[in-house]
């Protein structure tokens, strides 16, 4: 059980403010603040930094958040352990990924594991790249699904696949069958992008910018479904992702992934990552194992579908 010190603390790092934590324990900001001081007289220094506009940890709060956090978890296995929900039948696996993922690949992955494991549940937690490492360092997720440019820090990787940026158009497009496909040729047709926080987008700007093909999509959206939907109904759109994110629904909706001979565009990996020196169920390490022989089955028929 936790104290109502850490209980308060957490709500506080969680939230942001004391007021905010109020409202989500229905307690007092009063007895919130003492309490939040107590801990800070205990531990011997401030946790937060105070703003007029809410509570931030400081480098000693971000310390102690992760090892409380840490402890929860810990705890919450052992519990498991004891009650026998390690067995796979009965397990609650936690997923952070990005939009893409969350498209196509990750709700197939998770269906076809649940036809040989129907007690297995999940959770799912989509999120900006930033935001799913900080949810897999944190604890707050079991594993992690995510295009990556580099190497996370505090987490391990169990698996990764190439993922290139590619195109993705009607198959009636006039670049469909083009010999080869330029940013230039882009530029002449209305163009979908996810937005900025994307590491798709921020490889295809770099691209734009180092070959002076500044392109304006008529549209941008953080979640791929919108794009996805706008390109169906766009005949001569072009919208970007990898042959990840769509998957068979590129074919089934009559849909054709092309590549840009650019090198900017083939520098991100899929990765799957699993948080570095915690215990993992008996579940979680059968669903890894899934995922892995199951992406590295993926990636070859998915590198010959799009033409080069």
């Amino acid at each position: 059980m936790l104290s109502n010190e850490v209980r308060y603390f957490l709500a506080v790092a969680n939230t942001g403010s004391l007021s905010a934590a109020s409202e989500q324990l229905f307690v007092a900001v009063s007895a919130i603040s003492r309490q939040i001081q107590r801990l800070e007289n205990q531990v011997g220094v401030p946790l937060f930094a105070r703003h007029a506009r809410g509570m931030v940890l400081n480098e000693a709060g971000e310390i102690y958040a992760h090892h409380v956090r840490k402890n929860m978890l810990d705890m919450e296995h052992a519990l498991a352990e004891i009650k026998g929900l390690k067995a796979v039948r009965r397990t609650l696996i936690r997923v952070a990924c990005t939009d893409g993922l969350a498209f196509t690949l990750l709700p197939r992955m998770i269906a076809a594991f649940r036809e040989d494991n129907p007690g297995v549940l999940f959770d799912i937690k989509v999120a900006s790249t930033q935001r799913v490492a900080e949810l897999l360092r944190s604890g707050e997720c079991d594993l992690a699904l995510q295009f990556s440019l580099h190497a996370e820090r505090g987490v391990d990787v169990i698996g990764s696949w190439p993922a290139p940026v590619l195109l993705v158009m009607h198959q009636t497009h006039p670049l469909a069958n083009a010999s080869q496909v330029t940013l230039t040729d882009i530029s002449h047709y209305p163009l979908a992008l996810p937005q900025q926080n994307t590491t798709v987008r921020q490889l295809f700007e770099l691209a734009s910018h180092m070959s002076g093909n500044l392109i304006e999509p008529v549209i941008t959206c953080d979640t791929f479904s919108t794009l996805f939907h706008f390109l169906l109904r766009t005949p001569l759109a072009v919208t970007i992702c990898s042959a990840f994110t769509v998957l068979h629904d590129a074919e089934t909706h009559g849909l054709i992934l092309r590549s840009v001979g650019i090198d900017q565009l083939s520098q991100r990996n899929l990765q799957l990552q699993a948080q570095s020196g915690r215990p993992r169920s008996a579940a979680l390490n059968v669903f890894l194992q899934f995922l892995q022989l199951q992406l590295s089955a993926l990636e070859e028929p998915l590198r010959q579908r799009w033409k080069p």
